[in-house]
């Protein structure tokens, strides 16, 4: 980060906009948060969330930053390196409404690539797949087999099917023109299911497999070096980067 960001971070002119940070994924990431909020609204509540527990619970996608917000705010920022535009933040980037728009409006004034890094909970649902579509690079996240451990891990919204997710990855990855990643997060729960959660992503077939596991500060011990490695042998054959590398 460099002093000059620091200084504007510090001096709040930047409410939506953050960064950029160092990403073991993306590289300079400049990260863009749509669901500014001082509380974290999302549709999982994920036991290893780095931004901790969740204030609110939803699937519904509504506007909490308008696209003229976000624009005024990149257009301010002085010159930087940037490697990808990243929409992430306190909460799940599908719920608003206008992603689609808002990467519309970034791509007549950057030239950067853009990435989204969704929880998947409603890649489903046909506006969604569009919105997601407009996007370079898209991260989805895996990290159960089943029902039973995807709510334990994953907590989501009621109501929420691992199966009407797993259809939904399927359906995007046939449509989606740009680079496709899974992102699994591991921990002492599903560490010893990788070889299942391997099965599911050559099904998939994704461009990349992104092997995590929660060294940013949360209540998750995270798994070792020696543990990450040895759950990268199940993906044998298929692109894979790991927090570790």
């Amino acid at each position: 980060m460099t002093l000059i960001w620091t200084a504007m971070m510090i001096d709040k002119k930047y409410k939506h906009i953050y960064g950029p940070v160092g990403s073991w994924r993306l590289g300079r990431s400049l990260g863009i948060d749509l669901i500014f909020s001082d509380d974290k609204i999302c549709t999982f509540d994920c036991v290893y969330c780095q931004v901790g527990k969740i204030a609110a619970l939803s699937d519904k996608r509504e506007i909490f930053v308008s696209a003229a917000e976000i624009i005024k705010e990149i257009k301010s920022l002085p010159p930087l390196k940037i490697d990808y535009i990243t929409f992430s933040g306190r909460g799940e980037p599908t719920l608003a409404k206008n992603l689609g728009e808002v990467i519309r409006e970034i791509r007549k004034i950057r030239d950067e690539k853009i990435a989204v890094i969704t929880n998947a909970s409603l890649i489903d649902r046909k506006d969604v797949q569009d919105d997601l579509a407009l996007a370079d690079f898209v991260m989805l996240k895996l990290d159960a087999p089943s029902q039973e451990l995807f709510l334990k891990i994953n907590q989501p919204i009621k109501n929420t099917e691992l199966n009407k997710i797993l259809k939904g990855i399927k359906e995007f990855k046939l449509k989606y023109k740009g680079k496709l990643a899974l992102q699994l997060m591991f921990i002492e729960e599903n560490k010893g299911l990788a070889q299942e959660l391997a099965r599911l992503a050559k099904d998939i077939g994704p461009d990349e497999v992104q092997i995590n596991t929660p060294l940013r500060l949360c209540d998750i011990t995270p798994l070792s070096k020696k543990e990450i490695d040895a759950i990268k042998l199940h993906f044998k054959g298929m692109k894979v980067v790991s927090v570790y590398d």
